[in-house]
């Protein structure tokens, strides 16, 4: 958690972003990813400070709960002074142990971004869905709470001025954004009418034109100029090694190749013939795409 700090901007994760998106794809499949099309919505999550504060603690966090469609179990939830947002204790069940900062007693329309965080490593935990490292998993938590719909808390709870700052979660702002924007892609469903940071809002914008370019890479029809024009010439170099571009050659028989190239929208590798329009359609996440190789 990031109080009255400096904020990092940028998308110094992005690799790792899109392998936790990949990743989910693989373990819930294409089906169970559809179950999440409809967000947690702010009504639900709502926490003013006339609310009790562990009774409305409880209550959003089995809202989270109901959301991931997790097994009905009691949050026990304690607030302590830590550098960290919050903690939760990985246990069996039937009772979770969350531990939140001393800092929500007094900002508790935040306690549901954070709350939104750990019942994510519950779910996570009980998919046996992890990557090696601290960072890495945590970068993991952050992009699954976001793609299936209760990570616009963790981008809402970004505010930054010139006197103060406040950012939940591993990610910065933009990837928050970016993962947000991959997923309105596919649902439709537009978080950015939820947020009341204004800062929040410019975070999402910057993400969806990064996302939007997933979508504009060669082999891709929807390519520019620009990168058809690099495309064509890495073509003609085939097989050799094509620094800074997603996609790669590789021979297929007698003076044929293919090319590969992750899918726009769970980053899969897709391998087709190099012989002008294809269609391919990913086996991971069911997006067809039209190719121009």
């Amino acid at each position: 958690m990031t109080n009255d700090g400096p904020v990092q901007h940028g998308y110094p994760h992005l690799e790792t972003v899109r392998a936790s998106i990949n990743a989910l794809y693989k373990r819930l499949s294409y089906d169970t990813v559809q179950t999440f099309a409809t967000s947690v919505a702010p009504v639900d999550v709502a926490f003013c400070d006339t609310d009790d504060l562990y009774l409305g603690t409880q209550r959003v966090a089995r809202e989270l709960v109901r959301h991931y469609r997790l097994p009905d179990a009691r949050f026990v939830v304690s607030f302590r002074e830590m550098t960290h947002a919050a903690n939760v204790e990985l246990a069996a069940g039937p009772e979770y142990f969350v531990e939140l900062n001393d800092r929500f007693r007094t900002h508790r329309r935040d306690i549901g971004a954070a709350l939104a965080h750990e019942v994510m490593h519950v779910y996570l935990h009980r998919l046996d869905l992890s990557f090696p490292g601290v960072r890495e998993n945590e970068i993991l938590t952050d992009t699954a709470t976001t793609y299936l719909g209760a990570g616009w808390l963790l981008l809402d709870a970004y505010r930054e001025d010139a006197a103060s700052s406040q950012k939940l979660g591993y990610l910065t702002p933009e990837e928050f954004g970016y993962v947000l924007a991959k997923r309105s892609l596919v649902f439709g469903e537009d978080p950015s009418v939820w947020f009341t940071s204004a800062q929040a809002y410019t975070a999402y914008v910057k993400g969806m034109a990064q996302a939007r370019q997933d979508s504009e890479q060669p082999p891709l029809t929807a390519a520019g100029w620009a990168g058809r024009r690099r495309y064509a010439r890495d073509r003609r170099h085939a097989p050799g090694p094509q620094p800074g571009v997603p996609y790669t050659f590789t021979p297929d028989g007698p003076g044929r190749l293919r090319v590969s190239f992750p899918c726009p929208t769970c980053h899969q590798r897709i391998r087709v013939p190099v012989r002008g329009r294809v269609r391919a359609r990913c086996a991971v996440c069911r997006t067809v795409l039209e190719c121009d190789t």
